[in-house]
This record gives C-alpha cells, structure tokens and sequence, in this order.
C-alpha cells in the first residue's frame, strides 16, 4: 500500500497542507485555508480535510505528519506570548531583552565552576513574590551555569515553591558562553510554551477529527524535527521552524548560491544557500530583539509581510508594521469600516474572542462583549480606562490571543490596485479612500505607496542580512533612512539570484528584484513552499 507524508504550514495569515508520495518525493496535492486564530484547529482542519479530499487518500494511508509553524516566530517580532521574567545571577553587564522584566541577583560561579558569590536567595524569594501575579513564567541565567548549574537550580527549586509556574534554565536550553545569549534562549522557551502547546493541541483536535493516527513530528529552527512534547517543553527551538523550511524548499530549486524570500501575512524571512544546500547559523539564530544560542538555520526575520498594519497620523504620515492585523478585506462581523477607521486611536478595530473572554472578570473583557468590535477610544469612553494601565491590558489579551486587530494593510493595498482578489476588495478600497484622504492621497495613489513602504522594507531587510552575515554588524538604522537622506544617496546591487515563496512573494519582489539588480524566480507550488520545505524534511527523517 503506497504511503504518504503530510507537511503543514501555520502561518499568520494562511495554513497551508501538501500531501507528498513518501516513495517519490512527489507532490500529490495542496490545500491553503485561513489560519483560524481564535481556534487553530478549524483553519488545520480545513486544510486537512480537503487535502484529503483532492487527493482522495484514506487516513491509513498517511505514514507521518510533519509540522511548520512561523506562529512563534511572528509571536516573537509582534512581542506576544507569555509574560516572562528573566532573573541573571552573578556579576555581569546588565542588558535589555523584549520580557516583562529582566532582574540581576548576587551569586554565579567562576569559569572553573568555583561559587564566586552565594546566591542571594532573599533577594529572589522577595523578587518572586513581587512578580508571580504580574508574570506567566520565568527564565534563569547564572554566570558560568554552563560549568556549574548549582544557583540555577537553587533558583529554581525556590520559585517552584511561591510560584507553580514553568521555569526554564539556561543550562539546560544552552551550553554555549555568552549570557544575554544564553538569558535570551531560555527566556524564548518561556515566552513561547502556552502558543506551541496551545498550537499542538489544536492540530491533534483536527487529526482526531479526521482520524489520522500517524504520528506527528516539528520541525526546528536548525531542519530536524523533534516529538509534539518536546516542541512544548523546547518551544524557543521552533522559532526558526518556518525559516528552516523556507530554506529546505529553496534549496530544491538550485545547486547554486542563492537567497531564499519567504514573504508571509505576520514576516518576511530570508534564508541562504549556499552551494545548493541551506547553511546554520554559527553562533544560533536573531529573531528580531532577540540573539539567541537556538540552533537554525542562516536566516533572518522581519515584521514586514502582506498584513503588517498601515497607520496614518494626524499630519498624514504613514508608517508600515511591525505588527500584524486582520485586513479589512479578509475581516467580516465588523463594523461599517467608515464609523471607526482613522487616525490616531481609530487606526484599528479591536475583536474580541467571546470564548475567550466569557467569565472573565475583567471591565475590558465585559465591555468587548457588550460593544462588540471596538476601537481604542470606545474601550476608554466605555470604561474610564486610559494610559498604561489599559494599553498593559490590551498587550496582554493580545499575548493570551483573547483578541485580534483589523486594520489597513498591504493585502488591501494590493486588492485596491487589482492585483489579488481574494477577498473583500470593496472594504479595501474604502479603507484605502479613508485613510488616502488623511494622507492627501486618492486611493490608488495610498495604495501603491504601501506597495512601495513594503517593497523598501523588505529591500532593507536583505540588505542588513548581507551585512551582518558577512561582516557582523547591522545597519538597520541607517537603511531604514537611507533614502531620506538629503545629501547622501546609497544603493546596492546582489551578485546571487532571490528565490521567492509565499502567498505575497509574486506580488512584492520582483520590484525588490529589479531595485537590487538581480533576478528573481518562483517555482512550481511556490505559495505552498514551506509546507512542502516540512514534507520534505519529514520524509528524510522518516527515511533515515
């Protein structure tokens, strides 16, 4: 009985499926659903069930499932997921990373593993109990943990006792020198458990469903793949999941050098080939703020893709992303877009989940499902809420996924010029009108120069790539102003091909292309690329 392997990719926007003949390598069929966030398993589902049905292959058949996500990494650059406290030990230099908060206590050991200074176990038991109502888990990082992890389980042990909530120790996410590294890795565990636990039960709803029983495997940052526990229990090792795959299908297209573009709904990815065969990253993978020791692949990440939220101020200045929306031509069940789309607070409509957020006992809560969809200033005229103490709350319903955002977006931009249609275009262009109008701009004059923002922002992403690949340092900033420079104008050229993936690529980089002086393909069943990228590499691993 011939066999067959499943590869799924849950991105921002859409979950994509392949079906691929385990014998062959050959791709048998696809399927792309929206990504259903409010509850994964329907969009996982839907993409399943009609994989299966184009192909018309029973469950017994399948052999394995294998599994892409791009949901941690777009949690990462959109700065969602738990709450996480970092608590360092020893004497370092104190350092930033995008947590709820990073605490430095006495203690750590020399690099023999000699105790340089007794852990301050007061300090961290008053810490604790500050912070356990205001965090969802906590990260620990000892100096020279790696040769002696004594404080680090000391400290563990101790929050276990206030505090019953995950704790992840660097010792054991990182054997490799460098502590804001190491901090980092074990805070990225943190940080991404509840979305890779809530994301697996959802797929497991949806295979019970169909009733597949083969197993299901995730594929990590650095290509392999690893048990649906250990991606919970590991979960900063999925960061670079989606990349890995973008990177193992661009490398089926060349035996060359050759940059891979994965241009998704949340991010774009960038991966390199060299010498036709993906390459890991030397000292662990860059997720946005975060530099980690997580194995991956040679890539890099940006929050620009098809849905990064369009704003336009109150002297009609646009900016583009990093955080992602529903665009107004994919979103239904909302207001009419004219009653509340703008400037300022009224650049995008807040959604609640009602099942999310029934019984909580929250005014917030209670006002979304009063009002329904509202926008910033509904929610204060509503509750007397303003300031830090509700934008805390916000960030943190949108952490825990018990809301969502619509707003104008680059997809809309491409709807207003006719170049997708694949959802509502008559919203987008009203969008387009609306905020256009605040700009000075007519709809397809806004349009397009949202067209043109995401086109410069993905040029700038690979350029800094480059850069850093080769020589170590980011010019992010200077990039990003680079053509607004009065005096000074800079331009660069690729000597290596771009091959693009993804729902948006044919859309955005053949312009990226030409700006940089290469050339640009898209392969076969490139929209599906990451799915067939975690296909593939399930069959490998199930073939090994």
């Amino acid at each position: 009985m011939q066999k067959y392997i499943i590869g799924i990719d849950t991105g921002g926007t859409f979950t994509d499926a392949v079906l691929l003949e385990q014998a062959t390598g050959r791709i048998i069929a696809s399927a792309k659903k929206a990504t259903t966030h409010q509850q994964l398993a329907i969009g996982t589902g839907e993409a399943l069930a009609a994989l299966l049905e184009t192909a018309q292959i029973t469950p017994e058949n399948i052999s394995s499932l294998t599994v892409s996500s791009t949901l941690a990494t777009n949690s990462v650059v959109e700065n969602k997921g738990a709450r996480v406290a970092l608590l360092i030990i020893g004497y370092v230099r104190h350092f930033r990373l995008p947590v709820k908060a990073v605490i430095y206590i006495k203690g750590g050991h020399t690099i023999t593993g000699d105790e340089e200074e007794p852990l301050d176990l007061d300090y961290l038991v008053e810490i604790v109990n500050g912070l356990k109502n205001e965090v969802d888990a906590y990260g620990v990082c000892s100096a020279m943990s790696i040769k002696n992890p004594t404080h680090e389980l000391v400290a563990e042990k101790a929050i276990s006792m206030i505090d019953p909530k995950p704790v992840f120790c660097s010792h054991r996410t990182s054997d490799v020198a460098g502590m804001k590294e190491r901090a980092a890795t074990a805070g990225l565990h943190a940080k991404l458990m509840p979305i890779m636990q809530e994301y697996l039960a959802g797929i497991k709803e949806a295979m019970r469903t169909l009733g597949l029983t083969c197993p299901i495997s995730i594929v990590s940052g650095n290509g392999s793949t690893i048990s649906s526990d250990k991606a919970v229990e590991f979960a900063g090792s999925t960061v670079a999941s989606g990349p890995a795959c973008t990177a193992h299908f661009g490398a089926l297209q060349t035996r060359e050098d050759a940059l891979v573009i994965d241009v998704g709904g949340t991010t774009t990815d960038i991966a390199m080939i060299k010498d036709g065969a993906p390459i890991l990253a030397a000292e662990g993978c860059q997720i946005g703020g975060w530099r980690t020791h997580v194995e991956a692949v040679d890539m890099v990440t940006g929050g620009i893709g098809g849905d990064s939220h369009v704003m336009v101020d109150t002297k009609g200045s646009i900016s583009l992303g990093p955080g992602r929306v529903m665009p107004l031509a994919m979103s239904r069940n909302t207001p009419d877009i004219a009653s509340w789309l703008g400037t300022g607070e009224k650049a995008k409509l807040i959604v609640g989940r009602p099942e999310k957020l029934a019984g909580q006992d929250h005014e917030v809560a209670d006002c979304l499902l009063r009002l329904g969809p509202t926008t910033l200033h509904g929610i204060k005229a509503a509750t007397g809420l303003a300031g830090v103490p509700l934008e805390k709350t916000l960030e943190q319903m949108a952490n825990l996924q018990h809301i969502y955002e619509c707003g104008f977006t680059p997809t809309d931009a491409l709807h207003v010029l006719g170049r997708i249609d694949i959802g509502d275009a008559a919203a987008a262009r009203l969008g387009a009108e609306i905020l256009g109008a605040a700009a000075g701009l007519d709809a397809e004059e806004f349009s397009r120069s949202i067209i043109a923002k995401a086109e410069e922002k993905i040029e700038n992403l690979i350029i800094d790539y480059l850069i850093q690949h080769y020589w170590g340092n980011s010019l992010a900033g200077f990039l990003n102003a680079r053509n607004d420079h009065p005096v000074l104008g800079v331009n660069f050229s690729l000597k290596i091909p771009l091959i693009g993936i993804g729902a948006a690529a044919r859309h955005l980089l053949p312009a990226v292309a030409e700006r940089l002086g290469t050339s640009i393909s898209f392969p076969d069943n490139c929209e599906v690329g990451n799915a067939i990228g975690a296909a593939m590499i399930g069959a490998t691993n199930l073939n090994c």
